[in-house]
């Protein structure tokens, strides 16, 4: 955790001539409103959240106002903020390890990914409708993709219908797990469905806006995450219709937005995970210090020690890949940097899933109790592994990658198989 409140930590060390003075600043002011607001009143922060349900805590919005006032809001947008991917990362570090910061700075999904849409895809009148409230925090937005009759990790599977009707589309689904959904302050959803059927795969979909009191929109429950209810909602879309206007860049263009939205908007997931697997090691080091098991400390236990440098190495391992992944994205676009996204995609979650369990062992049945943070964060994050897409999948794309490297080098490295002049009935068979 000292890392992430470090105001020049070694890890940024290789990136020093990409970094500006501005990132140093914000960077800073990020670290100090954690200091002066977030950590001393957490304990408000959760007991407000208990008592409200699903609406904000009143402490969240003091934050906001004092967030916008010091200029530590959208930071996320290099577009408003400023700040590239690479100077972002280390401050969505401290985002992830800090929740509520986040929230408190309107730096976090799904609000991130839909502005960012509206931002790169919507037209003036959709960014003046909705994009302007959404950047304000006057409202948040949920983003209605994943169904639960079909494998949603391929969006072309994706089959509620957009059928357009006139001067409108009229909207039919069934989605679950939308994140955001279920709290009052949603007022928007950015809907991908099906609206060319008979097209090419990859333009049969469409992106519509559809505000949340619509009718025939229905919130049906709230969805469970290891048997504990979230912000994410089951819904149904039932002859929803919305003006024609209301289509994000155009009929057949919803796999473009949605991969567009899933490029920049997951990284930064990756970053706050890195955040919260400090936050765990930082649990693993207290607890170790200042727990006793026969005759001992527990960090004076080999054992421990060497789960705890392994933390730290994967941990660290973990974040120059992501700076690098945010560094390709600055300099080549994210098409180049995809690879290295599909990488960070799968360590950052696998490893901080990793940390949070050793964590949850050291401290024993304390640790998958109410009383501890680590439960929590470890839900959250194995169900990460699951909404930012199958590790298949970023694997997949990582090994396609791979083997078009064919070269000589791996031919020389492999080595030739003496031929003998020996025959057989059946000779092997020619690539």
């Amino acid at each position: 955790m000292a890392t992430l409140l470090d105001p020049n930590p070694d890890s940024l060390l290789p990136f020093k001539g990409s970094l500006s003075p501005r990132f140093y600043e914000v960077r800073q002011k990020v670290q100090n409103f954690v200091k002066s607001e977030i950590i001393p009143n957490l304990e408000v922060y959760e007991e407000q959240k208990r008592a409200n349900g699903w609406a904000e805590p009143p402490i969240l919005l003091e934050w906001q106002k004092k967030a916008r006032v010091a200029g530590l809001w959208n930071l996320f947008l290099p577009e408003i903020s400023g700040l590239t991917n690479l100077e972002y990362a280390p401050i969505a570090e401290i985002h992830g390890a800090f929740i509520p910061a986040a929230l408190a700075m309107n730096c976090l999904a799904p609000d991130t990914g839909n502005m960012e849409v509206l931002l790169k895809y919507g037209n003036a009148e959709q960014k003046e409708q909705w994009l302007s409230l959404l950047l304000s925090g006057a409202i948040r937005s949920c983003f209605a993709m994943t169904e639960p009759w079909v494998a949603s990790s391929d969006a072309t599977n994706i089959c509620s219908s957009i059928v357009k009707d006139g001067d409108s589309y009229v909207v039919n689904g069934h989605k679950w797990y939308i994140s955001g959904a279920m709290r009052p302050s949603c007022k928007l959803i950015v809907f991908l469905g099906k609206s060319n059927p008979s097209a090419p795969r990859h333009q049969q979909h469409s992106v519509v806006l559809i505000p949340m009191d619509s009718p025939g929109v229905k919130v049906v429950r709230p969805m469970g995450v290891f048997g504990r209810e979230g912000d994410h909602a089951e819904m149904t879309f039932t002859n929803v219709r919305v003006p024609a206007a209301n289509l994000v860049l155009g009929e057949g263009r919803g796999f473009e937005i949605a991969q567009g939205r899933l490029g920049p908007g997951r990284i930064h997931h990756c970053m706050r995970t890195i955040g919260v697997a400090e936050a765990a090691l930082a649990a693993m080091v207290y607890r170790a210090s200042t727990r006793k098991a026969f005759g001992s400390r527990l960090v004076d236990k080999d054992t421990v020690l060497q789960t705890i440098a392994e933390s730290r190495l994967e941990i660290e391992e973990c974040r120059q890949l992501c700076y690098l992944a945010a560094s390709v994205m600055d300099q080549k676009g994210t098409k180049a940097a995809r690879n290295y996204i599909s990488m960070i995609k799968v360590a950052a979650p696998k490893v901080a899933l990793k940390v949070i369990d050793n964590a949850i062992q050291i401290h024993g049945a304390h640790g998958v109790s109410q009383d501890s943070q680590l439960s929590h964060m470890y839900a959250e994050l194995r169900t990460l592994r699951v909404a930012d897409g199958p590790d298949v999948v970023h694997l997949n794309t990582v090994a396609k990658a791979e083997v078009q490297k064919l070269s000589e080098i791996g031919a020389m490295v492999s080595g030739a198989i003496p031929k003998r002049n020996v025959t057989t009935a059946f000779p092997p068979a020619k690539l």
